[in-house]
């Protein structure tokens, strides 16, 4: 599959070098340019284009930048064919997105991304820390593999979503529409929570989205305490060893999930 990758953060970066690692033709583009990122795209098999090239003859898409940032690049989209799959994987954090009045009166996240660009997409690879994809996909069929929701309108591009979260190493699952993509969005159980696919679809089924606003902050403060050093460290994706995101032990906390059993 060709796929083009909108966003060179943590969580972009460890996606086009699993997919790639697949067999995948993987380009991505950063607000940079791509000569930010040749390095890192020869070592991985990758090309590194403009944001303008990168969604040219692609048969997905994967925008993965902060939300905030969607107003000024959502004319990449204009003339993307139709039958190309726009995969988004991006939450809303009013600290750093500013504050977006349609989300805070009760539009998911995606769908306000919907209206943004002007088409559908299918919301996937949002509901798990940038640790976590880096270093806990197992091969499919382990046991305890941690399984990640895949929310959209269109099941055959579901589907086709599904396969790539598998070949990531997480369990992908149908978590219905758009409009139920609220459920794993942060503040809800299956938020950042690394659960297996029967403890996932139990917990969003106890999400409560009036909520979920405060929760998110609530978690988000408690992250924050932790400490720069350990918020550089998931920014960057420079992981020492022996490293644990203890974000994912708070978010199991607050919600009352069985404390996890650390390899």
């Amino acid at each position: 599959m060709k796929i083009g990758i909108i966003g060179a953060g943590v969580i972009g970066k460890t996606l086009a070098r699993k997919l790639a690692s697949k067999g995948n033709q993987v380009q991505i583009a950063n607000s940079k340019g791509p000569e930010s990122l040749q390095d890192f795209a020869s070592q991985n098999g990758l090309k590194a284009l403009a944001s303008k090239d990168v969604v040219i003859d692609v048969d997905l898409i994967v925008l993965t930048v902060p939300l905030g940032q969607l107003p000024n690049i959502k004319e990449l989209f204009v003339d993307v064919p139709k039958e190309v799959i726009v995969v988004e994987t991006m939450n809303y954090y009013p600290f750093r997105d500013g504050v977006i009045d349609e989300i805070e009166n009760g539009l998911e996240n995606s769908a306000w991304v919907q209206n943004q660009i002007g088409r559908p997409v299918i919301k996937a690879f949002n509901n798990i820390g940038a640790y976590s994809l880096y270093a806990e996909g197992k091969p499919e069929g382990t046991e305890g593999r941690i399984a990640l929701a895949v929310s959209g309108d269109d099941e055959n591009e579901k589907k086709v979503v599904i396969e790539l979260v598998n070949q990531t190493g997480f369990d992908g699952y149908d978590a219905g529409s758009i409009s139920e993509s609220w459920k794993h969005q942060p503040g809800t159980p299956a938020y950042c929570t690394d659960l297996t696919l029967k403890e996932a679809k139990e917990a969003r089924e106890k999400a409560i989205r009036e909520n979920s606003a405060e929760a998110r902050d609530f978690l988000l403060n408690k992250n924050i305490g932790l400490g720069e050093e350990n918020i550089n460290i998931i920014l960057s994706g420079n992981y020492p060893d022996g490293f644990v995101d203890k974000a994912i032990d708070f978010n199991r906390e607050y919600f009352g999930l069985p404390a996890r059993v650390l390899n």
